[in-house]
């Protein structure tokens, strides 16, 4: 298995946005705020928003926010959060450029392991990727894969969560879309957490509480404000599609996301002050010929990678995403599009990119191979991240002055110390010679990573949740596997 790249390496070295055009941006979601508003159906929102200073047409059901209302909410709001793991070494501290990858999506089918056949997700699957990427070191935080669609609705929020905490100890994230369930898994998230739920809470979650352009989901929001008046950790994930539900422009969507993210930050402030709010931009795109949705395209990147630019400016972190492709099967197409928006995004010093593993066709299916592969691509990525270190000891005079010129650096003590930590391994390239092409075809890298895909879900037990705590989530939850 390839060598593990550590989290949290700075990034920033990526910036599709100058200085100039973050602030333009910034001031022109102002704008939008001030002038044009966003549109709020609950009540209880409406009230929340007029009570904190904003203006309010009820008839129209349009909020409307100052700037200096909105500096002073994104100003209560922390500029570091931790999302904890199971185990404590899986925590994530987001804050200024550290960059941390893990999966995503809401994926309908799945690509059986056995037949090769996309079918529809279950809970087993969601259960098998989350023990498989428990084991994939490059992997750094787990998002409900795939959508279960082997159990009843009402079972299927709590029941996603137990799946995913139960097989992994990287820090879990996923959606909930009814109110009533956020009580029965902030419930489960405390009986695993014990007293340290608020310091390290191992779930978050992810709203989508925006349906662009400028209108807050009702259900969505009634969730958010559930979870912001619980203390957790709460990502804003507002995903406008240029041409469709945003401009164009990849300006124009950018600044109507800016704006949709202050207006959420804002309503989770006046909530809860210093309520723990995650930046979440996924702005994609639309193909103006069928108008289907496109990931896989390099502006897709390039917005994603900018969204780091605009969180940054105003100090919160931020989630976005990467590794997305539009390929239908792990080919070449699919390895390029999700190679470079995961170096795009990472570079940029994105905070919590999620989709960056195992995903296909636009987010509609998910394969397990791909993780196996997606791992390599963001270790490959962290490398790059990570950068070259230069001090005394890696520049390495001393070494070449007894080398001297003509030597030979194989038997140096400094190059067994570096040997290990200098480069990325990979587990699955293929660095030897072309050899016999049919030999070559039968050990692909496709071939290659569904096999070890295998053997590690085999072979893998995660460490699991106290059998005690099991017990009483047991008790009192309707827990189906």
């Amino acid at each position: 298995m390839a060598r593990e790249i550590k989290k949290g390496f700075s990034g920033g070295q990526y910036k599709p946005l100058s200085a100039y055009d973050v602030g333009r941006i910034h001031e022109t979601a102002f704008r939008i705020l001030e002038e044009i508003g966003v549109r709020v159906e609950l009540k209880e929102a409406l009230d929340i928003f007029e009570r904190g200073g904003a203006k309010v047409d009820r008839g129209e059901k349009i909020v409307k926010v100052s700037s200096e209302l909105a500096e002073e909410m994104v100003d209560s709001a922390p500029s570091k959060i931790v999302l904890g793991g199971r185990e404590k070494e899986n925590d994530l501290v987001l804050e200024d450029t550290r960059v941390h990858m893990g999966t995503g999506g809401a994926a309908l089918n799945v690509i059986d392991m056995d037949s090769g056949k996309k079918r529809k997700g279950t809970l087993r699957d969601i259960a098998d990727i989350a023990k498989l990427t428990d084991a994939l070191d490059n992997i750094h935080f787990f998002v409900r894969p795939c959508i279960a669609q082997d159990i009843p609705i009402d079972d299927l929020i709590v029941n996603q969560f137990y799946a995913a905490l139960s097989n992994t100890t990287k820090h879990v994230m996923s959606g909930c879309t009814k109110v009533e369930k956020v009580e029965e898994v902030v419930e489960m998230a405390e009986l695993i957490a014990g007293g340290e739920l608020r310091d390290r809470p191992p779930l978050s979650f992810i709203t989508s509480w925006m349906d662009s352009p400028l209108c807050f989901a009702t259900d969505v929001t009634k969730v958010l404000i559930e979870v912001v008046k619980e203390g957790l950790p709460v990502i804003l994930s507002s995903a406008p599609m240029t041409g469709l539900t945003s401009p164009i422009t990849l300006a124009g969507t950018l600044t109507q996301l800016h704006a949709e993210e202050l207006s959420g930050i804002v309503l989770t402030q006046l909530i809860n002050p210093g309520a723990p709010v995650v930046y979440g931009g996924i702005p994609s795109m639309v193909d103006m010929h069928n108008l289907k949705f496109i990931a896989g395209g390099v502006e897709f990147g390039m917005m994603n990678a900018a969204i780091s630019q605009l969180s940054q400016s105003i100090k919160l972190p931020n989630y976005n995403s990467a590794g997305i492709t539009d390929a239908s099967i792990p080919d070449i197409q699919a390895v390029y599009e999700k190679a470079y928006s995961i170096c795009q995004c990472a570079l940029s010093g994105s905070n919590l990119i999620h989709h960056a593993a195992g995903m296909l066709e636009s987010l509609l299916t998910v394969d397990y191979g791909l993780y196996v592969i997606d791992n390599e691509i963001i270790g490959m990525a962290m490398r790059s991240v990570r950068g070259i270190e230069v001090n005394e000891d890696t520049l390495a005079l001393d070494e070449t002055k007894e080398v001297g010129p003509g030597g030979n650096y194989l038997r140096s003590k400094h190059t067994r110390r570096h040997m290990r930590s200098e480069f990325f391994e990979p587990m699955l390239s293929n660095r030897e010679e072309r050899g016999d092409k049919d030999k070559q075809e039968l050990s692909g890298i496709r071939r290659l990573a569904k096999s070890k895909a295998k053997k590690i879900l085999k072979t893998h037990h995660p460490i699991g949740i106290d059998p005690e705590v099991d017990k009483r989530i047991r008790e009192r939850l309707n827990i189906l596997m």
